[in-house]
């Protein structure tokens, strides 16, 4: 029996072996491929959703010693966060922007709730500043989503 000569593999790639040039794509994210989540919500896209989220976070982390302002603002903030995620799963354009519409006020009211804490001194100006600026945000992106 004659013993055939076998061809002499290719060159090396910058100086991976041969099982780097052919693997290299499964070696690179390993073997399981994680996709997105097929479970993602409509308003998980929002980043007004985000900044409505981020406001209820932020509320939260805020002292304020008016027990009565306090809930008002976090309950605001929550209730601006949770009509922009109903917007998000309206169909037509008007239930999206009426949705948006009450989450816009919503999110107004959470701040003038930590804006009349701090004219009261029940909170601190550090934080009524904080609280504006991520109100003032999610205000101009939600203002644009009620037209």
């Amino acid at each position: 029996m004659r013993e055939r000569a076998r061809p002499a593999p290719a060159p090396a790639v910058s100086g991976r072996g041969l099982a780097g040039r052919r693997h290299g794509p499964c070696a690179k994210g390993g073997m399981s491929h994680t996709p997105t989540p097929a479970t993602q919500l409509p308003h998980h896209k929002l980043i007004a959703y985000e900044l409505c989220l981020s406001l209820v976070k932020l509320v939260a982390q805020t002292r304020v010693a008016n027990a009565q302002l306090r809930a008002q603002a976090r309950k605001s903030a929550a209730s601006a966060a949770l009509n922009c995620a109903e917007g998000a799963a309206r169909q037509t354009r008007a239930d999206k922007a009426r949705a948006y519409g009450i989450a816009l006020c919503e999110c107004c009211e959470a701040c003038a709730a930590i804006e009349i804490a701090g004219a009261l001194g029940a909170c601190s100006a550090a934080d009524v500043l904080a609280v504006v600026a991520l109100g003032t945000r999610a205000k101009n992106v939600l203002s644009r989503l009620v037209r």
